[in-house]
């Protein structure tokens, strides 16, 4: 909730007169969750939680949902997922990764490993966190040194914790392009071509998005 966007996000909220709320994703709170499962840019089950506890406090209020990045993702295939919700009126998704193994590649390259090493040690961190003290984490402590990317990471780590037989199972399930046309609440998608961390064929064609998305690139 300390993020650059999600302050600046709340703040042109609040400047509407709108109402905002932050989701912290499992174990990205600051505090481990008390299940094996973490992180997962797949898991879309917190979402809906998160959403149906808005709708049941606030029954009368139309809701809009923000997504940055793997939130992003896991926002538009959630919204695949989803029948239609009169009370969810718009969603928006920032600088999304529509291809997960696409996007692992593009961050194992160049000057984007600085933010792959920088993430893996934050992600590493929150493991060693939760697993010093519980015994069913699929690898050792001393073994984490040996994951130096998102591929082995995932593959060791977010896969087995999460129910997927490996990385390349866990990034074709989890990735949100496929699920982008039986989106049906009006979605605004904002992208940059020159990502640094996402190649330019990771973008979506217009015959793979549903007639109430609408994309812009920069």
């Amino acid at each position: 909730s300390d993020s650059h966007y999600a302050v600046g996000m709340l703040a042109a909220v609040a400047r509407r007169g709108w109402r905002g709320a932050v989701m912290h994703f499992r174990g990205r709170s600051g505090e481990p969750n008390r299940l094996a499962r973490s992180y997962c840019a797949g898991d879309t089950a917190d979402i809906a939680h998160v959403v149906d506890r808005l709708r049941r406090r606030e029954p009368n209020a139309p809701l809009a949902v923000v997504g940055y990045s793997l939130g992003g993702n896991a926002l538009l295939k959630w919204l695949g997922e989803t029948r239609a919700d009169p009370s969810l009126r718009a969603a928006v998704a920032v600088s999304v990764p529509f291809l997960l193994d696409a996007t692992a590649r593009r961050l194992g390259k160049g000057f984007s490993r600085l933010y792959q090493w920088h993430l893996l040690a934050e992600l590493k961190r929150g493991y060693r966190h939760k697993f010093r003290r519980r015994s069913d984490g699929p690898v050792a402590l001393g073994d984490l040194a040996t994951l130096r990317d998102f591929y082995a990471f995932d593959d060791r780590i977010t896969a087995p914790l999460h129910g997927y037989a490996g990385v390349a199972d866990y990034y074709a399930r989890a990735s949100c392009r496929q699920f982008l046309r039986r989106i049906k609440v009006p979605t605004f998608i904002l992208h940059a071509l020159d990502d640094p961390f996402m190649a330019p064929d990771t973008v979506p064609d217009a015959v793979e998005l549903s007639a109430n998305i609408r994309l812009e690139l920069s």
